[in-house]
């Protein structure tokens, strides 16, 4: 297997461990501090808008490719292995039927919310330097 050909398959499995993330976090057997951290992965995963915008250089890519899988693999030790088994297969089930992922207005809503908060933090403080 090339270098090319792993990295699409562990694309594929970062992508479907998301989507079991999310199917987990519905499972009544997840743990509250699995959900806890699986909602909010999911959430930002699969919201339509980055923490870091893609379009800031290098910066941008580094939540892609760095940071949400750390979380996705972190979430998903958290859970049982009977639900991640469970919750895989209806993920693959999903990403086959629909191919795509689900999408998430509320991780959309929370990364405007922490951007908001973020630039309300910038301003108040750069209004306060005099």
């Amino acid at each position: 297997m090339t270098t090319i050909e792993k990295l699409k398959t562990w694309a594929k499995r970062i992508k479907r461990d998301g989507v079991t993330l999310w199917f987990a976090g519905k499972d009544p057997r997840t743990p509250w501090y699995a959900r806890a951290l699986g909602v909010l992965v999911v959430a930002y995963a699969l919201s339509p808008i980055d923490l870091i915008p893609d379009f800031i250089p290098v910066l941008g890519y580094v939540d892609d490719v760095l940071l949400l899988p750390v979380l996705i693999w972190a979430a998903i030790k958290l859970l049982p292995p009977d639900v991640v088994s469970d919750c895989r297969i209806r993920a693959e089930e999903w990403m086959r039927e629909t191919g795509s992922k689900p999408r998430s207005l509320v991780g959309a809503i929370l990364i405007v919310a922490v951007w908001a908060g973020a630039t309300a933090a910038a301003w108040v403080w750069w209004s306060s330097r005099d």
